[in-house]
């Protein structure tokens, strides 16, 4: 135990500072010093820090010490703090950061080992492995997220449409709607979502493994490029480097196929503008569901060299339990996996909506989504498939030889 620790102060206020300091002592108060850190807008940095304020309330011998930023800024810092080890004792990360920095399972705290300070009786086994690496419960998910597809209801409606449930559907709507608008609309990430789903529903086999191993070949991924182009020159979808979020609402896309949790994001003002929005099936060739995929929309860790375990256990418990938290924080991070924070949520009518709707249409067909690889979100992927379809988009090269190229691009990403 640190020296500092174990001095007795006169009843004055008083604050230890310096090097290593971590136990605050403020009018006879003795506080042990934890730090917190997340990402997100305004929005989420104002209630989050509200709701920290609340659990020292509860809790006045814990101070919580606040990190946050937007997203690339706190990716940025992020990869430098987990390697010099200056991380924050409990911190929100990404999916695929627990294979990045905790492959061998180490790399963040094992929270299964916290059992008297948090609460697991609010989470199954099956939401639990998602954090689960090498035996050790790295992280424990906030929400659940999954690649949804929204549909303009109304504007379908207008063409005589039916909401679609295959691929084919969207290209006879692309036929009827004859370049008025989009059928569907996507990021360069959700495109590669959709196209990996056709060919492998097609094919019948997944593009990797959990594992990051491919199991596409470069006919599967010369299919994959060909689609890409299909889709474009046909008007299914608008190109990814034109795609324009405002144009969901507006009517120009018909449709958009985007992240449960982005559901209010994407699709919350189309009502201002006269339209309904439906969440529609997941879009199949015959009704299987091979390569939709699931995964949590973001988790929290704990530093794995954690000195004050129990108050980070405690602080996992009020963020990821609490009804506190549960009401300042209502859907914004998504549908809440913890059981008691989504009856709170159910009790007091604030489970509803379009994001809402998404959530049951995941719960609804959860046993039959697949766990989603890290590897396969991988951004540089994602951007060089984008580029390898231009080349042939734009007739600069054939869909053969840049297979070729993007399977060379796979291989040396591992």
């Amino acid at each position: 135990m640190k020296l500092s620790k174990l001095i007795s102060l006169a009843a004055v206020p008083v604050i230890l500072s310096g090097c290593g300091n971590d136990i605050v002592i403020t009018n006879q108060t003795r506080q042990t010093e934890i730090s917190f850190s997340w990402w997100g807008n305004d929005a989420r940095h104002d209630y989050t820090l509200e709701a920290i304020a609340e659990f020292e309330k509860l809790h006045p011998d814990i101070k919580v010490k606040c990190h946050y930023s937007e997203w690339s800024g706190y990716q940025a810092r992020n990869n430098v703090q987990m390697v010099s080890h200056t991380e924050s004792d409990v911190m929100q990360i990404n999916y695929a950061w627990i294979n990045q920095y905790s492959h061998d399972g180490t790399g963040y705290y094992d929270i299964s080992q916290l059992g008297d300070y948090f609460d697991f009786a609010a989470f199954t086994e099956d939401d639990l492995e998602y954090g689960m690496q090498n035996g050790c419960l790295n992280a424990v998910p906030i929400a659940l997220n999954t690649m949804t597809v929204y549909i303009n209801e109304t504007v379908y409606n207008n063409y005589g449409l039916e909401i679609p449930k295959t691929f084919d559907d969207f290209y006879r709507a692309a036929e009827v709607m004859n370049g008025e608008c989009y059928p569907i609309s996507m990021s360069a990430k959700s495109t590669w979502f959709f196209i990996a789903a056709y060919v492998g529903q097609l094919k019948n086999k997944d593009f990797m493994d959990n594992d990051g191993n491919i199991l596409f070949d470069e006919s599967d991924i010369q299919l994959m490029i060909e689609t890409y182009c299909n889709l474009v020159n046909k008007k299914v979808i608008p190109q990814v480097e034109y795609f324009e979020k405002a144009e969901i609402t507006s009517g120009k896309y018909a449709g958009v196929l985007a992240w449960l949790s982005d559901a209010n994001s994407y699709c919350g003002g189309a009502a201002e503008n006269g339209f309904k929005i439906t969440v529609a099936d997941y879009t199949t060739i015959d009704g299987n569901l091979q390569s939709w995929y699931a995964k949590p929309a973001t988790m929290y860790a704990i530093r794995k060299d954690i000195e004050h375990q129990k108050e980070a256990a405690m602080l996992l418990d009020y963020l990821l339990n609490s009804t506190e938290m549960a009401g300042y924080q209502q859907i914004e991070k998504g549908i809440p996996i913890s059981r008691s924070q989504r009856e709170y949520l159910e009790e007091n009518k604030l489970l509803e909506g379009i994001q809402y709707d998404a959530f049951i249409k995941m719960s609804d067909t959860k046993e039959k989504l697949e766990v989603i690889s890290p590897y396969f979100e991988n951004d540089d992927i994602i951007d060089a498939f984008i580029e390898v379809c231009n080349e042939v988009l734009y007739d600069k090269a054939d869909s053969e030889e840049q297979a070729e190229i993007f399977c060379n691009t796979l291989n040396s990403q591992k």
